[in-house]
């Protein structure tokens, strides 16, 4: 279903359905502006309203979904994004500009995450805790337990569409709890294709919805309370106004870098030099941990 230039723009994936509205969005090629990359469309407001109210209904199926379950969707999903390797690195250099060679790594990396995903939704354990630090305590313990939050309010940044989004949908599912993922405007496409593998998947109706939308529904999402937890990675000034208006809310945020480096003496100053031009450049800059 994937989009490319002079095909039909790739319809919004709405809680489980494929859908379209009245706001069509172009999705630019950075590298040939006279060429778009394809087109999709910005979700409405009643859209983003069916898709909070599915992700909420959905949360009383997805709590109590056992673990071999939400591991055997991880998997389906992360199998299946290895399966389209090829043509979601091409999709993500077409529409984010990013060289192939890097954008099948980000593939990769989405690959694993899904992966690792599904084994950490096998070891989410508790903890027995010995209380038996006074005498009236002999032989007691304490037991402790890992519930999922509930709904996630998820944003995710352009430069790596697939991997920084795979970073909030992974975990989400393996937890057991809803998602609604609001991708970039720049590129839009990647997670609408991923969204195709993840309905294959067979997740709970409603549990996933990936709606590209207007900065207004973004702020409406921050700030609405039936979501539990926000997740955005992004840069600080917006991540820190994020918090300030999500409420009673769980908030993630991971924010821009600070990756200094440290030449020492004894350094090889010729290897040294490359690979901090290689850290500092790559993707005109455009990485958490750039030099």
């Amino acid at each position: 279903m994937a989009t490319i230039a002079g095909t039909q723009p790739h319809p919004i994936y709405l809680a489980g359905k494929w859908a379209e509205s009245d706001d069509p969005l172009e999705v630019t090629n950075p590298a040939d502006p006279d060429r778009p990359a394809g087109a999709t469309y910005h979700a409405t407001e009643q859209q983003y309203e069916q898709a909070v109210v599915a992700a909420v209904a959905a949360f009383e199926e997805t709590r109590r979904l056992p673990a071999y379950e939400r591991g055997q969707i991880l998997r389906s999903i992360s199998n299946g994004i290895k399966a389209r390797r090829e043509e979601l690195g091409r999709l993500i250099a077409t529409e984010a500009g990013k060289p192939v060679r890097d954008a099948l790594v980000e593939v990769d990396r989405a690959t694993l995450t899904f992966r690792l995903g599904a084994e950490e939704a096998e070891r989410l354990v508790g903890e027995v805790i010995p209380l038996d630090l006074l005498p009236s305590s002999k032989d007691r313990v304490g037991i402790t337990r890992r519930f999922p939050i509930g709904p996630v309010a998820g944003i995710s940044p352009f430069n790596f569409p697939l991997n920084l989004a795979a970073h909030k949908v992974a975990p989400a599912i393996a937890a057991g709890c809803p998602i609604v993922l609001k991708p970039p405007s720049k590129d839009p496409l990647t997670m609408l294709t991923v969204a195709e593998i993840i309905d294959e998947a067979g997740p709970p109706a409603g549990s996933v919805s990936v709606l590209p939308m207007s900065r207004e529904l973004g702020d409406r999402m921050v700030s609405d309370d039936r979501f539990k937890l926000l997740t955005f990675t992004g840069s600080p000034s917006v991540g820190w106004r994020m918090k300030e208006r999500a409420g009673k809310k769980r908030v993630v945020l991971e924010l821009g870098g600070n990756a200094g480096v440290i030449v020492d003496k004894t350094a090889d100053l010729d290897w040294a030099v490359r690979r901090m031009l290689v850290g500092a450049y790559t993707y005109a800059g455009q990485v958490c941990i750039s030099v």
